[in-house]
């Protein structure tokens, strides 16, 4: 905040806006700080009314980070460190708040905007803010020293597949590997660390769906925007303070299978929501598909295996309901750059023992994809050559 707008006179605004029952409109905060008998020119007190009133209802001194629109991640953890990736990799910002305490109260403030607790009792939380922002944000003394405070910024409209190519994240001729996987109406996850792009992949090829097809998405925090005119989204919900009231994923399968999908989508597979999925995949449910948190593609299995496992189902239907289920496997990763990328295409197949591996079909390239040795068995399944 600057020296004009200042933590006490942030608070008496507040309260007169409290006490007179009025909303944080422009013309009302300025009219709340007259009252606090400073003397401020007109340009001041609308520069300090246009500051106010991000302090009070928008984002803060985040706001012109979230505005920016190659801005995907900003990072707090300290009052004079604010991070924002911008796809290259984590960047330090010259962006500043007063204290600890201002980080506090703005991670308080988004979360009551959303109707969730974040004090003592509860020092941490996770929500979707009404713009579509993923919000989390965890209090001292969970966080050390200072709250930390992470937005994940989901934008308005997702990237097309040809963007994909332009930015690099898909190889030159790629694109035609994955068309062809959508027209095969193959079910596919998409695997990667935590910001290597599943979403944003997954929004794009689920805007290449055919027009006439109905996709059903369940999300933990709908997040995924596919550009596509017959869309339903269900979002899960946590508990309420009397610990009632939760719906989790796997209940948001169970009832997307009874509304009529061409393409059951799962935002992210990570908990007892797989045992339905497979189980949707495997009773005529084509074209499927999730994102999956993994560090490798040869990883996917296994993975699937413990979520199955926790989830009551033992490891030999786990892997005959796999093989029978998902087909394909997209990897995503960042290079030490930042750059995000479509690392491998692998084929699911049964090995001798019966377990479901992983088998590399085309990896990345500069120049293009590079088959490996599943090459055929994917050529296969989509029915379409690919090199």
């Amino acid at each position: 905040m600057s020296a004009v707008v200042g933590a006490r006179m942030l608070d008496g605004v507040r309260q007169w806006l409290a006490e007179n029952g009025a909303e944080a409109t422009p013309a009302r905060v300025a009219e709340a700080l007259r009252a606090q008998g400073r003397v401020l020119g007109d340009a001041e007190v609308l520069g300090a009314a246009g500051q106010l009133r991000s302090e009070l209802v928008g984002a803060g001194p985040l706001e012109p980070l979230l505005a920016d629109a190659s801005v995907t991640d900003v990072l707090v953890s300290a009052p004079d460190q604010v991070w924002v990736d911008r796809g290259r990799g984590l960047e330090l910002t010259g962006v500043t708040f007063e204290s600890v305490s201002a980080v506090r109260r703005l991670a308080q403030r988004l979360a009551a905007v959303v109707g969730r607790r974040l004090d003592d009792a509860r020092p941490w939380v996770d929500a979707r803010l009404p713009d579509g922002t993923r919000l989390h944000a965890v209090l001292p003394p969970i966080a050390v020293g200072c709250t930390c405070l992470s937005l994940r910024v989901v934008r308005p409209r997702a990237f097309t597949l040809d963007e994909l190519v332009a930015a690099g994240t898909v190889p030159p001729g790629g694109d035609r590997v994955l068309r062809a996987l959508l027209d095969a109406r193959l079910s596919y996850l998409i695997s990667g660390g935590t910001g290597s792009g599943k979403t944003t992949l997954l929004s794009a090829l689920l805007g290449l769906v055919g027009r006439d097809e109905r996709i059903v998405l369940a999300e933990d925090s709908a997040e995924l925007r596919p550009d596509h005119p017959h869309v339903v989204r269900l979002e899960a919900r946590p508990a309420n303070q009397e610990g009632a009231g939760a719906v989790g994923l796997d209940d948001l399968v169970r009832q997307a299978l009874r509304m009529r999908p061409d393409r059951l989508v799962v935002g992210e597979v990570r908990g007892p929501e797989v045992v339905s999925l497979l189980a949707a995949l495997n009773t005529g449910h084509q074209g499927g598909c999730g994102t999956l948190h993994a560090n490798a593609a040869s990883d996917v299995p296994v993975r699937l295996e413990a979520l199955g496992t926790a989830a009551g189902l033992d490891r030999a239907a786990l892997h005959s309901q796999l093989a029978a289920a998902v087909s394909v496997v997209l990897h995503l990763v960042r290079d030490r750059g930042g750059r995000r990328r479509v690392a491998q295409v692998q084929v699911l197949e049964r090995d001798a023992a019966g377990w479901v591996r992983s088998v590399p079909a085309l990896e990345w390239g500069e120049r293009g994809f590079v088959p490996r040795e599943g090459r055929e068995r994917l050529e296969g399944l989509v029915g379409v050559r690919l090199g």
